[in-house]
C-alpha cells in the first residue's frame, strides 16, 4: 500500500478461470475511492509471452474477419489456432491452464478487455467510459461512484468496443449515426456516443442487469421500505389494485416493480412489457415476458411499447407489468385496461407524488384527471446521491377525483417510512369488492407483517422461494405451514 492509502474493501472474482483481486481504497490525493483490479494467476512474464502470441496471430487474423461475424463466432473460430500457439510456448501446461490462457487472450484482444472483468462484478451497477484520457468509472452498490485503474488505450479502441457490442445485436454506430442504444447478451443496457457529439471523446455507458432480482426481503433488510408499507402494497396487489412506481433515474423503480411482483398469485396470467428485460418473476408464476425492438439500420422491424401493450390485451392477461410509461397513447391504453378490469403495474419518471399526478395529467402524457381514479396506489422511490441510499419516499392513494392523498412519507432524520394518513379510497374499494370491514382489512395487513418478519428472520431472499411462500399463502395456509419452504 502507498502512504496515506486506506483499504475500504477487498474481494476476489473468477472470470473464466482468471483470478482477479479487487480492492477499493481511499487515497489522500484522490477525491473519490479507487477501484483496483489485478489478475493474480497470470504472471508478468506470462503476459509478455501472451502479447507475443497476440502479435504473431490475433492482430493478423482479425483482418480476415467478415463484418457480420459476432464476438462469439470470432472466438470459436480462433480457439483451435490459439491453442496450437499456446502449446508451442507452454508445452507443459495442463488443460485447465490452457483454457484459462485462451480465455485471457480472447478477452483482451477480441472481447471487451478488462471491461469483461468489471461486467462480472455483481457489486457494480454501472460501468462508464468517458474517453481514453481518463480511467473507467464504476458505480458500486455500496460505495457509489469509484474511479478504476482500468484505462482504455485509445479512442479507436472505445469505438471498436461500441462496434462489436452493436454488431452482436444488429445495431451499428458510425459517424453518420453517432448515438447507439443496445444491450449485451447478458441483458446489460449499453449507450454509446462518438466524438465529436461527445466533445471530450467516445463514450460507453453500461447499466448492468441485476443477476439476482431484488425481493421484498432485500428491501426490508436494507431499510428501503417498512413492514407497514410492504403490507399495504401486498394488500393492494392481492386485491388486484393497480400501482404506479415513480422516481428519478437509478432510484430503484424497476427494483420496486420486481418487489411488487413478489406478491402475485400463481393462478393468474401475467404479461410483462419492457424495452430491455429487467423484471424477474418467480418461476412458478404464469408469466409471459415481452420486449420492444428497435428498427434495423433500414428502419424496418421495430416493435414499440404501444405495440406490445395493444397486443398484450389480446393475450387474456390478468395483470400487466410495464417497464416504463412514456407517451400519451401508451398511458391511454393502460388506463383503459385498468377501467376494463385489468391490474396494471408500471414505472414513471417523477420525483414525488405531486409530480407523478402532474406528469400524468400534463403534456406529453396529458390524461384527464378523472381517468386517474382507476389507479389505486402511487409508490415513489428516491435515491440520496450523497449517500447512495435508496428509499421508498412516499406511498399515496388516488382519490375518485384524481387527486392523490399521502399515506406514508419517509422521514430522512429518523430514516423511517412513517404513516401520515389512514387510507380512505383503498378501504372503501376493498370493502366494496370483498365485504371486509376496516378492522378485518387491518387484521389481514397485520398477518402479512408477521409473514414478512418471518421472511426477514429466515433471510429468504430467493425470488422463487418467496414465490412458493406466496403460493401457499394464497391457498390459505397459516404461517406455521409456510415455514416448510
Amino acid at each position: 500500500m502507498e502512504k496515506g492509502e486506506k483499504i475500504i474493501d477487498a474481494y476476489e472474482l473468477s472470470v473464466n478461470d482468471i483470478v482477479v483481486d479487487v480492492s477499493i481504497t481511499s487515497r489522500e490525493e484522490e477525491p473519490v475511492p479507487v477501484y483496483t483490479i489485478s489478475i493474480t494467476n497470470i504472471s508478468d512474464t506470462t503476459k509478455i509471452i501472451l502479447e507475443k502470441i497476440r502479435d504473431e496471430f490475433v492482430a493478423e487474423e482479425t483482418k480476415k474477419l467478415s463484418e457480420e461475424a459476432t464476438v462469439y463466432d470470432i472466438q470459436e473460430q480462433f480457439k483451435e489456432k490459439i491453442l496450437k500457439l499456446l502449446a508451442k510456448y507452454f508445452p507443459n501446461a495442463d488443460k485447465k491452464t490452457m483454457d484459462m490462457l485462451i480465455n485471457y487472450i480472447l478477452q483482451q484482444n477480441i472481447g471487451l478487455g478488462n471491461l469483461d472483468i468489471l461486467l462480472k462484478d455483481t457489486n457494480l451497477e454501472e460501468i462508464v467510459i468517458n474517453s481514453a484520457n481518463e480511467p473507467v468509472w464504476v458505480y458500486h452498490r455500496r460505495y457509489g461512484w469509484l474511479k478504476t485503474n482500468v484505462m482504455i488505450p485509445s479512442e479507436s479502441r472505445i469505438r471498436h468496443y461500441s462496434t462489436i457490442i452493436g454488431r452482436d445485436v444488429g445495431k451499428e454506430i458510425t459517424v453518420l449515426n453517432p448515438l447507439m442504444d443496445a444491450h449485451l447478451k447478458s441483458g446489460d443496457r449499453v449507450n454509446a456516443t462518438l466524438s465529436p457529439i461527445s466533445s471530450r471523446g467516445n463514450t460507453i455507458t453500461i447499466r448492468k442487469f441485476a443477476v439476482k432480482p431484488w425481493t421484498i426481503t432485500d428491501f426490508i433488510k436494507e431499510r428501503s421500505i417498512s413492514y407497514e408499507g410492504a403490507a399495504l402494497i401486498w394488500t393492494a396487489v392481492q386485491n388486484e389494485l393497480s400501482i404506479i412506481v415513480s422516481g428519478g433515474t437509478a432510484s430503484g423503480k424497476t427494483s420496486m416493480l420486481n418487489v411488487i411482483s413478489n406478491f402475485f398469485p400463481p393462478n393468474q396470467r401475467i404479461i410483462s412489457l419492457e424495452d430491455t428485460r429487467e423484471i424477474m418473476l418467480p418461476k412458478l408464476l404464469h408469466w409471459v415476458p415481452l420486449e420492444t425492438r428497435l428498427p434495423n439500420p433500414e428502419g424496418k422491424g421495430g416493435i414499440e411499447m404501444l405495440d406490445l401493450i395493444v397486443n398484450s390485451l389480446r393475450m387474456r392477461p390478468d395483470r400487466i407489468v410495464v417497464g416504463e410509461i412514456r407517451r400519451k397513447k401508451e398511458a391511454e391504453v393502460l388506463f383503459e385496461a385498468m377501467h376494463t378490469g385489468h391490474s396494471v403495474y408500471g414505472t414513471l419518471h417523477a420525483n414525488n407524488v405531486r409530480e407523478t399526478i402532474n406528469r400524468l395529467t400534463n403534456p406529453p402524457i396529458d390524461l384527464p384527471k378523472q381517468l386517474l381514479s382507476a389507479l389505486s396506489l402511487i409508490v415513489v422511490q428516491h435515491i440520496n446521491r450523497r449517500t447512495g441510499l435508496r428509499r421508498t419516499l412516499q406511498i399515496a392513494e388516488v382519490l375518485p377525483n384524481g387527486e392523490a392523498r399521502l399515506l406514508m412519507q419517509h422521514n430522512p432524520v429518523k430514516d423511517m417510512l412513517e404513516i401520515v394518513n389512514e387510507p380512505l379510497a383503498i378501504l372503501e374499494t376493498l370493502h366494496l369488492y370483498t365485504g371486509l370491514s376496516k378492522q378485518e382489512i387491518y387484521a389481514g395487513m397485520q398477518s402479512k407483517i408477521e409473514i414478512l418478519k418471518w421472511l426477514v428472520a429466515k433471510n429468504i431472499i430467493d425470488v422463487n422461494k418467496i414465490g412458493l411462500v406466496m403460493s401457499k399463502y394464497y391457498r390459505n395456509k397459516p404461517l406455521e405451514k409456510l415455514k416448510g419452504v
